[in-house]
């Protein structure tokens, strides 16, 4: 029997996309200006708990304004988690930055509290100024431990700029992934928990910060009739029939987080005696954007093959940025957890529109392909 192909994260509609669309459209607002951009940034900041949100147009385009809004340019150093995608990291390039990564623990393999704390003063020892700002990312939609990374921002006033591209719909403490440090961002792309295709949004409490945004956003256009720019800005703004998506998957975002989480539990119940799953500490709640688990080293490779084998697409965890040729010459303050987690951590298929019959046929395949490599 020939099966479909398995996705790892696909997109999923509603069906009332159709509705928000076609809205969009008979207003012919089809520019990157509009009322549902509005919409849009309204629905975000009331689900975050948030006084201003600005969409993008994608989610690293929100982090380089958000660095950019904090301040960030030529000669600056700016930490950032080394176990992550290369989007956090590369808006600090942009900015004429420099980054300095800082490696995992293990409850929650997001930044390690006590190595950002090392590597701030081990900067300030070598440079003579402290970082810039802070990026600290929520990975695979699991909540760092920002109230520890909160407190050492802080101690030395640095500002942080949350990520939470993965983590929508995640809390810590019971409050929304985003909303902790001075700006927060996330991303809308294709593989993400509710999608527009592309796009992205700041999020922050601070006027200041928000204004700026969306000014450097809108090419730093001057408030005058003509065009006038006394500083480079950005054509970063966000379509209005994108944001039309947008209107319509906030109103299944619940859904999709549960049905997420759902996915995590059955395959953690499956397999909990083939691989090795991360729980949530305490007061986290994850969206369980991905489920990833880790198996032993070497095998992940073997692994992902054999599910290709059968149409299934799985992906090795994140290569840390402080393995990245690109970033070969950045410091880097590392435990070797996120060396390992490249090692042995492998993502599965994790969309909510998989059925359990999907699932158990994923299941199958990787009991059987451990089973076999065991003996």
């Amino acid at each position: 029997m020939s099966h479909p192909p398995i996705y790892l994260s696909p997109p999923h509609l509603s069906g009332a996309e159709f509705e928000t669309v076609n809205e969009a459209l008979r207003s012919n607002w089809v520019a990157p200006v509009g009322p549902m951009v509005n919409q849009f940034e309204a629905g975000l900041a009331e689900i975050l708990k948030c006084h201003y949100v600005v969409a993008t147009s994608s989610g690293t385009s929100a982090i380089h304004l958000a660095l950019l809004s904090l301040g960030v340019g030529h000669g600056d150093e700016v930490v950032c988690a080394t176990f992550t995608f290369c989007a956090s990291a590369n808006p600090i390039v942009y900015c004429g930055a420099r980054p300095v990564f800082v490696d995992s623990e293990r409850d929650t393999w997001n930044m390690d509290p006590e190595l950002l704390h090392a590597a701030i003063e081990d900067r300030i020892r070598k440079t003579g100024k402290k970082p810039k700002a802070i990026i600290v990312v929520h990975l695979y939609g699991m909540p760092a431990k920002i109230d520890a990374l909160v407190k050492i921002a802080t101690q030395f006033d640095i500002p942080i700029v949350e990520d939470a591209a993965e983590a929508l719909g995640s809390r810590y403490d019971d409050r929304a992934l985003g909303t902790f440090a001075e700006v927060g961002i996330l991303s809308f792309n294709g593989n993400k928990i509710i999608t527009t295709s592309g796009g992205g949004a700041v999020c922050t409490s601070q006027i200041n910060v928000a204004s700026r945004v969306r000014y450097l956003r809108d090419d730093a256009k001057q408030p005058v009739p003509h065009y006038e720019h006394t500083e480079i800005g950005y054509n970063y703004r966000f379509s209005n029939i994108l944001a039309a998506l947008g209107c319509a998957q906030l109103r299944v975002l619940a859904e999709r987080v549960a049905r997420r989480r759902e996915i995590f539990n059955y395959y953690r119940q499956a397999l909990s005696n083939q691989l090795e799953f991360l729980t949530e500490p305490p007061k986290a709640f994850s969206n369980r954007w991905l489920t990833v688990a880790l198996h032993a080293p070497g095998n992940i490779e073997g692994l992902r093959l054999e599910l290709a084998k059968h149409k299934i697409e799985s992906r090795q965890a994140w290569k840390p940025m402080h393995l990245q040729p690109v970033f070969a010459d950045a410091p880097y303050y590392g435990n070797g957890v996120s060396d390992a987690l490249f090692q042995t951590g492998i993502c599965l298929p994790s969309g909510t529109a998989l059925t359990n019959s999907d699932l158990e046929r994923i299941v199958t395949i990787i009991r059987q392909y451990v089973y076999e490599n065991s003996k």
